[in-house]
C-alpha cells in the first residue's frame, strides 16, 4: 500500500513540480514534491476555501499546510493577516517554508506541528483541508484542537467533500462550535464554516 501524505516523513522518490496560482492581478509561484498531497496543482477544493473564506484579520493556522497551497494563497490575499502554517510531514514543511521565501510572504511562519500541538497561544481563524485518507479520528482531531485553540467568536474553514464526510464531519462540528454553516458548495466539495 503506498504511503499517504499524512506521515512525518514522506519515503516517496523526489518528484519535483513548479507552477503559479492566479488570484486576481497576484499569481502566487510553487514548488511542490512527490510524498505531499496534490502535488501537480492547486486541488479543487483548495482552490474553492480560498475563493470562499471573508477576508481575514488577527492570527491564525493553515492546520496540515502541505506545501503551501491555501495558507499562501489567503495570506497573499489578507496581508493584515498573520497566518501560522503547520503539517506533520516535514517534505511538505520544507516545501511551505520555501514557497513562503520564494513569495516574499512576511504575513507566514511555517514549522511541523502534529496538528496544533507546538502551536503557541490562542488563535483568531483556522483553515484546513484535512487528510481524509488519514481516517475519521485525525480529521476530528483537527476539529477538536481548533476548537481548543480558537477564541471565542474565531472560526474553523474547512473543504470537505460530500462523499467523504461532510454530512457527518457537520454533525460532529455542531457538538462542539455554536454556529455551524455551509458557505459554499460546487463539484461535491463543501465549504463549511464553525464559529466557536
Amino acid at each position: 500500500m503506498a504511503e499517504h501524505y499524512f506521515t512525518s516523513d514522506p519515503t516517496s522518490r523526489h518528484e519535483e513540480r513548479h507552477f503559479s496560482v492566479q488570484l486576481g492581478n497576484h499569481a502566487v509561484s510553487f514548488e511542490t514534491d512527490a510524498g505531499t498531497f496534490s502535488k501537480g496543482h492547486l486541488d479543487e477544493g483548495s482552490r474553492l476555501l480560498i475563493d470562499t473564506v471573508p477576508s481575514l484579520s488577527g492570527i491564525g493556522a493553515d492546520i496540515g499546510c502541505g506545501w503551501g497551497a491555501m495558507g499562501l494563497c489567503l495570506a497573499a490575499k489578507n496581508p493584515e493577516a498573520q497566518f501560522i502554517m503547520v503539517d506533520v510531514n516535514e517534505r511538505a514543511v520544507e516545501l511551505a517554508k520555501k514557497n513562503a521565501e520564494n513569495n516574499r510572504l512576511q504575513n507566514v511562519t511555517v514549522y511541523g506541528s502534529d496538528i496544533l500541538a507546538n502551536v503557541p497561544g490562542n488563535l483568531d481563524f483556522c483553515v484546513t483541508n484535512p487528510p481524509i485518507r488519514a481516517g475519521k479520528q485525525t480529521v476530528y482531531a483537527f476539529f477538536t484542537q481548533a476548537f481548543d485553540k480558537l477564541k471565542s467568536g474565531g472560526a474553523l474553514y474547512i473543504v470537505i467533500r460530500k462523499q467523504q464526510g461532510a454530512p457527518s464531519a457537520i454533525k460532529f462540528l455542531q457538538t462542539l462550535y455554536s454556529e455551524v454553516k455551509v458557505l459554499e458548495k460546487e463539484s461535491g466539495f463543501w465549504i463549511v464554516e464553525a464559529v466557536k
